[in-house]
């Protein structure tokens, strides 16, 4: 992904300097509301590998109390502060430009899609799923992993970010579908990671945001440049034009 980003940044300053201005342009919107920066960033980093992932996840628990006494501004400033943390001064650069483009909001729709699919429960900002059942309350997790042993385990996809322990193939799965840096992850995710220590089950992180934005996303790296014809035709006088053929061209 990073490699398309770079290859992106170049075309984008090379048509830059030789295009032309365009009179008319048209923006692309997805299907899907707009999906936060900060979930979009630690996709970013985490392609840098599963444990860098769950380092910033730590590092940025309750960021969104932030969300609300900030400007957009002054909080996508914060995103990219604590970003850098486990980023090179080049990568900085790469993540804005991939915020920009909206690179990683496919990626965290894929995951809000699913959450969808179980479906959540009514009025709940974040939830587990144990092997088909779900709860919105830490307090049920113990319960639901007594009953989970004689229930399927639930398929994993490949953009899942599984929780770095001692992850043991003989235990229940519990997949939690939460926004990272929220009060009620932070509190699913205590309980869970200390689980995963005891080596008492897997535990799975899917993106999902309860109350998305009600505006679609822009896709702004897929602008759509309109050329307009030109339908301006001149009006010729064509009796004109026959008096001043050459009669010796046709003949005597």
């Amino acid at each position: 992904m990073r490699s398309v980003i770079v290859l992106s940044l170049l075309l984008l300053n090379i048509n830059q300097v030789i295009s032309a201005p365009k009179g008319v342009t048209a923006s692309l919107k997805a299907k899907w509301s707009m999906t936060p920066f900060l979930l979009e960033t630690s996709e970013f980093i985490g392609e840098d590998g599963n444990e860098k992932f769950w380092q910033f996840v730590d590092t940025v628990k309750e960021l969104t109390v932030y969300k609300h006494g900030e400007s957009v501004r002054s909080y996508y400033n914060l995103i990219i502060k604590k970003a850098g943390q486990f980023l090179t001064d080049l990568q900085v650069n790469l993540l804005k430009f991939a915020l920009a483009l909206r690179s990683y909001s496919p990626t965290v729709h894929a995951s809000q899609q699913i959450a969808k699919d179980e479906p959540p429960p009514e009025a709940c900002p974040a939830f587990v799923s144990i092997h088909g059942q779900h709860s919105c309350s830490t307090k049920d997790i113990k319960k639901l992993l007594k009953a989970a042993a004689g229930r399927p385990k639930p398929y994993l996809y490949k953009n899942d970010h599984t929780y770095p322990g001692v992850n043991k193939t003989d235990v229940p799965v519990v997949i939690l579908y939460a926004e990272i840096g929220t009060k009620k992850f932070t509190s699913f995710h205590k309980v869970l990671s200390e689980k995963v220590e005891k080596g008492t089950l897997t535990y799975v992180l899917r993106h999902f945001v309860a109350n998305p934005k009600p505006q679609k996303m822009l896709l702004s790296g897929y602008g759509v440049e309109l050329a307009i014809k030109s339908t301006e035709y001149k009006a010729v006088d064509d009796t004109e034009v026959k008096g001043q053929l050459d009669p010796q061209v046709f003949g005597n």
